[in-house]
């Protein structure tokens, strides 16, 4: 009988420590970025790109997502010199649902006709975990 409930004690203890240590399937999270402003009829589009070490939270939502909207806006104005620019992230974990994202909102600028769509490709612009 003490053997018995040494073994179930050790099987109990191995069970809940290994809960601890387990780690969920690390998915990447793949996004990208638009920029526009009212000011001007160019829109930028940056490819969709892969981050590293970023995780969803468990609500499914990005991290400090606000950070990558300010990288591409301090981008826009620092590098290209163009200010004024609202920028807005697209961010997910299936890469293809993405793209389809991304054709859908440059379709949406291209049916309107007053709009010069600029790609940024990713090695003009990249976005970095904060």
């Amino acid at each position: 009988m003490r053997y018995i409930r040494i073994c179930l004690i050790a099987v109990m203890a191995v069970m809940l420590f290994s809960a601890f240590t387990m780690k969920g399937k690390e998915k990447p999270v793949y996004m990208f970025g638009v920029g526009a402003s009212f000011k001007d009829s160019v829109v930028y589009f940056t490819e969709v790109q892969v981050v590293d070490s970023v995780q969803l939270d468990h609500d499914g939502f990005l991290p400090h997502r606000e950070s990558y909207a300010y990288q591409m806006k301090n981008y826009l104005e620092y590098e290209r010199s163009h200010t004024d620019y609202t920028c807005a992230i697209y961010f997910s974990e299936n890469k293809n649902k993405l793209e389809k994202e991304a054709s859908k909102v440059k379709k949406q600028y291209e049916k309107a006709k007053t709009f010069v769509i600029e790609g940024l490709s990713q090695s003009d612009f990249s976005f970095k975990k904060p």
